[in-house]
Parts: C-alpha cells; sequence; structure tokens
C-alpha cells in the first residue's frame, strides 16, 4: 500500500532589493486553543522564551506582593511590569515611580544598562554625554517587580539564580502554563530563561487569554493592563504596539528577542506564536502580518506597515519585504498544517 502524503504549509519572508532577491528567512507559527492544535506552519521550534514570557513573569512577582501594595498599582504600571520598554523619558520616570513607591533604589537592579531602544532617547542621552543606567533598560520594569517581591518576602535581593524562590515560582508556572518542563539557560537581563517548543508557548498564551476572561484574575488584570496600554508595554515605533493598534479584536502581544512574537486572543480563548528561524525582527514584522492575516483576514485592517519596507541611509525606499507561502509534501508521519 503506498505511503498516504498530506500538505503542510512553510513560510518565508524574502527581501528583494532593485527586483533581486536579497535574503530568505523561514517563518515557524502555532495556534493553540486551550490544549488543542488548532494550525501550524513549518516545524514546531524549540526555542528560547526571551522576553515572551514577561506576563507569566509578572503574575508571579505579583503574588508575592501584599495587596496594599497591589492597589496602588495602575494598569500602566503592570503593562511596564511585563514590558520590553524604549527606554523613553515616561519609560524611565515611570519605573523610577514604581521603585519609589517599593521604597527601592535602581542601583538594587540587576538588569543591567544599556542605551535605549528608541532612537531619539538614545540620541539625547548621548548628547548630553549622560551613561545609561538601570532604568533604561527594557527588563527595569520586571526587574522592579522581582525586586519588590523579593524583598517583600524576605528573600535574597539577588534575584536572578534558577535557585532562587522567586524563579523557582517562575518556572513552576512556566511548567504549568505550557503543559511541559522547560529548558534553562540565562536572559541577556540576567534571569532564568526558558526554552520550549513553539507550541507550548501558545498553549500559555491561550492560558493567559482565558484568564483574562476571569473575574478577578491576576493574570488576567495584566493581560488587560497590556492590550490597553501598548505604549508602556513597548513603545514608540515599536512592532508590538503597532499591533495591538491596529487590530479589529482585542490582542495581547509581547515581543520576545531572537525573532518571536506571542499573542492572547482573548475573544477566542487562543494563543499564537510566531518565530523567524534566523531572529530577523524586521522579516518578523512582515510574518506577523503575513500568519495574522492568513488566520484572521482583515483582523489587521489598512494599518501602516513600515518594515515592509527597504530604505536606504538617506531614507529612500529601495527595496520590499514580502512573504511567500509555499505548500509541500510531507510523509504522513512529519508536520501537519490544520488549515484554520
Amino acid at each position: 500500500m503506498p505511503p498516504c502524503y498530506r500538505m503542510r504549509m512553510r513560510l518565508f519572508v524574502e527581501q528583494w532589493r532593485s527586483g533581486q532577491r536579497e535574503t530568505c528567512q523561514e517563518v515557524s507559527a502555532v495556534l493553540v486553543e486551550g490544549e488543542s492544535l488548532r494550525w501550524q506552519v513549518g516545524e514546531d521550534f524549540p526555542c528560547f522564551w526571551r522576553s515572551g514570557c514577561k506576563p507569566m513573569q509578572l503574575t508571579t512577582s505579583l503574588e508575592h506582593l501584599p495587596a496594599e501594595l497591589l492597589s496602588w498599582l495602575k494598569e500602566e504600571d503592570l503593562a511596564l511590569g511585563a514590558a520590553s520598554h524604549s527606554g523613553e523619558p515616561e519609560h524611565v520616570a515611570r519605573v523610577l515611580r514604581l521603585l519609589r513607591h517599593f521604597r527601592l533604589k535602581s542601583q538594587q537592579l540587576r538588569c543591567g544598562a544599556h542605551l535605549p531602544l528608541n532612537e531619539s532617547a538614545r540620541d539625547r542621552l548621548l548628547h548630553r554625554r549622560l551613561p545609561a543606567t538601570t532604568l533604561h533598560s527594557n527588563c527595569s520594569g520586571k526587574h522592579s517587580f522581582m525586586l519588590a517581591a523579593s524583598r517583600h518576602q524576605g528573600w535574597d535581593l539577588n534575584y536572578l539564580p534558577l535557585e532562587h524562590p522567586l524563579q523557582q515560582a517562575n518556572y513552576r508556572r512556566i511548567a504549568e502554563w505550557s503543559g511541559q518542563a522547560p529548558g534553562t539557560a540565562i536572559d541577556g537581563c540576567g534571569v532564568p530563561t526558558f526554552h520550549l517548543p513553539l507550541v507550548a508557548m501558545a498553549r500559555a498564551f491561550s492560558r493567559l487569554a482565558a484568564e483574562m476572561n476571569v473575574e478577578g484574575s491576576l493574570a488576567g488584570r495584566i493581560g488587560w493592563a497590556m492590550h490597553r496600554h501598548p505604549w508602556f508595554m513597548s513603545g514608540t515605533g515599536r512592532l508590538d504596539r503597532a499591533v495591538v493598534q491596529g487590530a479589529k479584536e482585542a490582542l495581547t502581544v509581547k515581543v520576545g528577542a531572537e525573532g518571536l512574537f506571542s499573542i492572547a486572543l482573548p475573544q477566542r480563548n487562543m494563543g499564537l506564536v510566531i518565530k523567524v528561524h534566523g531572529g530577523t525582527d524586521t522579516h518578523l514584522a512582515v510574518g506577523v502580518r503575513a500568519v495574522l492575516e492568513e488566520l484572521f483576514p482583515g483582523i489587521l485592517g489598512e494599518s501602516p506597515w513600515p518594515w515592509a519596507e527597504v530604505r536606504n541611509i538617506a531614507g529612500v525606499q529601495v527595496g520590499e519585504r514580502r512573504a511567500r507561502w509555499v505548500q509541500t509534501a510531507m510523509d504522513a508521519g512529519g508536520p501537519v498544517s490544520i488549515q484554520s
């Protein structure tokens, strides 16, 4: 009996310049509803979640803080706590406000310092010959809550090691929400990062979407804060902010390093994770739009998408990035695309 073949799709984002292809990056994506895989393109690419799991890490920190401290927090503070922010002045000011509320100092943060991700904020520092501080770190919001939780619990204020009680609680949450024990390594900001297949990450974001529909849920409150205040979760001109603002339905999204993008869809109780294999963020933006439009046509409307344009130093458009879908035959034992 001949082998049974099924069809699956592969997605590539290509960069073209003067009508000639310059680069090509494969994109994988997985859509999960509850525990069930609903759709997949490409391989279930195992990788590090990096900043993609910040909503879960913030949930853990908040669970270890007293109610009287949490009652003071605004939604913007929660969005910042789950952010990879751009280091713009209002981001920095709000992190400093958080630290003062918790009676902590920026010198106690262990995220390290780097120049702002936002070009204008970066140029302002350089023009004034001012050094970047931990407040400018895109992870300073998350670290502020980790430090506050550790201090309140009487734990070691060096909250970075995997053996620290807070990081052990984070590990348990990631394992529970994703449905499997993750691998670990050290993230760019020093805390543990988690290695999982995309389907496990999507399962966790499906859980986040479900929590957003549960009254009184702490994780749900964080999810809605990220949705309602995408600038505090991101920054000016950033992809994740553009997706939230351009979408025709409520989305909570989180960018991760090396071409990773996680989305919670609370109206559908679904989680979607997208990964550019080569880790290129410019290609990620085109891949994110292609996947969302394939799954939910019209969800982004006519929102502008500058990342599809290739421009030179003078700002002149000299090329474009575009998605290309390819259908391939796979053996019955291989990956299968579940069409929407």
